[in-house]
């Protein structure tokens, strides 16, 4: 069994982390260096190996998962790079994160993907976009997507369009956050009790996912059977379309992207 190595135990490197050990039944095979001392008591407590420093995860495992914020990379690849070689394949999970960025720090033409996750993955249902390099083994590509595929669903995307992706899956769930607390605000200033307010929004989400998947219609079709003529929801759309509510998720979607450009110079 391939060792796999993580450099940061945040979040969302917990949650593949979880991931691996609902399916193997253990952490042996798990490498883990984060600086907090929380972090490695938490990796400790689940079974995984703490080693000693990023140089030492990557000496130890077979994929390496990049799991810094953006701004720490070049840091944790140059306290690493020595410790790798070409039959070690990297995982980037960061915004705006590049192959070549990746392969360049490091010197060397190591097999890399680049993922994009989203924060649901805590709770297997995640959403990840893939994109291996070309010189990566059919084997590693296969551990790496069962990696993110185990907590939820994945899609290969090619790399010229994984900035743009991000705005998609893995910033869009702050936005549907945003969007269910406007309406569960409006519900309470109505006098409706804000959790139960929630609990039907959350339901709706959920509801509204399902029928855009299995019904087999479109959202333009889902929509329009909806939205019965001079009814409440057309009043709704009327009023959306008002303020520019499609003209605004676009701009805020290329914000996302714009930042991720920046992050990955």
């Amino acid at each position: 069994m391939k060792k796999i190595g993580f450099i940061g135990a945040g979040n969302m490197a917990t949650a593949i982390i979880k991931g691996i050990i609902a399916r193997n039944g253990n952490a042996d095979n798990i490498n883990v260096f984060d600086v907090s001392e929380e972090k490695q008591n938490l990796m400790k407590e689940l079974g995984a190996a703490v080693c000693g420093s990023c140089a030492d995860v990557t000496a130890k495992s077979d994929i390496i998962v990049l799991a810094v914020k953006p701004q720490h990379y070049a840091e944790a690849i140059e306290s690493l790079k020595d410790a790798a070689t070409e039959d070690k394949t990297f995982v980037s999970i960061a915004a705006g994160i590049s192959i070549s960025y990746v392969q360049n720090a490091l010197g060397r033409a190591c097999p890399v993907v680049r993922v994009m996750p989203n924060t649901p993955l805590l709770l297997g249902k995640g959403a990840s976009a893939l994109c291996p390099s070309e010189n990566i083994s059919d084997e590693d590509k296969k551990i790496v997507e069962e990696l993110f595929a185990g907590s939820g669903v994945c899609e290969y995307i090619t790399e010229e369009h994984m900035n743009e992706i991000i705005s998609v899956n893995g910033s869009s769930p702050a936005y549907i956050y945003l969007f269910a607390k406007a309406m569960a605000d409006y519900a309470e200033s109505c006098g409706i009790d804000y959790d139960k307010a929630m609990n039907l929004i959350c339901a709706t989400l959920e509801g509204s996912a399902a029928m855009l998947r299995e019904s087999g219609d479109s959202a333009d079709v889902l929509i329009e059977k909806v939205s019965s003529k001079g009814g409440t929801t057309i009043a709704a759309l009327n009023k959306l379309r008002e303020h520019g509510f499609t003209e605004a998720i676009r701009d805020a979607m290329q914000a996302c992207t714009d930042r991720a450009e920046e992050l990955g110079r």
